[in-house]
């Protein structure tokens, strides 16, 4: 009984060493006030003015207040060739406490913060590529299984709709962080393919549970909360911290009409 007390206390520790992590370095923030927080653009969206071909970008950002100490969460912002604005996707949880369909579909500032936390792009295409995706996207927004139901733990929430979403559009290759929390929720279901489209996982009710993709790696699911290795991109990956990378990435050289350093 004592050792079987010592292995979940030692569990709980290493799940919430992260999150405490990420909350002492200021990563993510307690007590945000949403009416005031920034949603700003942060200008890594394509500017439909000067931008005529097709676009699809998927962004994540810090969950608001607490919640960005263990997760993320994630949207699809999509440009048709010659379109104006982008329509941007994304499951919002009070929407479902109002009695309304949790996917929303929004011309919202596609780079915008979330509520102080600056976004990341973790997918792109571009030209016809995002042209032949976009109608896809579309079409699986519309058959999210989950359009009544939102919960933060263990799903389904934003970072679930995310991964149905990269599921039906594999040409994404969509590696969600291993700070989606909910991307790994298959309702009823135990196995389903990864994200990614590039492998598989199987999932209890998005508790407990493995991944094995190309693009994800391996990844352990507990509790939520996820521990992995991505041995092609040499990283590992951590609950709330997320990926950690093992080699420093490899210099960028200059443009032809950059000065030389001096």
């Amino acid at each position: 009984m004592t050792a079987t007390i010592l292995v979940i206390l030692m569990t709980l520790v290493l799940l919430l060493a992260g999150p405490a992590f990420v909350i002492a370095s200021g990563t993510a923030t307690l007590g945000v006030d949403w009416s005031r927080a920034d949603r700003a653009s942060v200008g890594l969206a394509p500017d439909p003015a000067t931008t005529q071909e097709a676009v699809v970008q998927v962004y994540a950002a810090r969950a608001l207040s607490w919640r960005g100490a263990f997760g993320t969460h994630p949207w699809f912002a999509v440009k048709p060739a010659g379109a104006s604005a982008y329509t941007v996707y994304e499951v919002i949880g009070w929407r479902v406490y109002r009695g309304l369909p949790a996917v929303a579909v929004s011309n919202r500032d596609p780079d915008g913060r979330w509520f102080g936390s600056a976004p990341a792009v973790l997918a792109e295409l571009r030209g016809p590529a995002a042209e032949a995706a976009i109608p896809k996207i579309a079409e699986a927004a519309q058959s999210y299984p989950y359009a009544g139901e939102y919960r933060i733990w263990p799903g389904p929430n934003s970072n679930t709709f995310a991964a149905w979403v990269g599921r039906a559009v594999p040409e994404l290759r969509l590696d969600l962080p291993s700070t989606a929390l909910g991307k790994d929720y298959l309702g009823t279901g135990l196995i389903a393919r990864a994200p990614s489209g590039t492998g598989w996982q199987v999932s209890l009710f998005g508790l407990a549970g493995l991944l094995l993709a190309r693009e994800e790696g391996f990844e352990v699911n507990l509790l939520g909360m996820t521990f992995g290795v991505d041995p092609f991109d040499l990283a590992v990956k951590i609950p709330g911290v997320g990926r950690v990378a093992l080699s420093a990435p490899a210099p960028t050289a200059p443009a032809a009409d950059s000065p030389p350093p001096g």
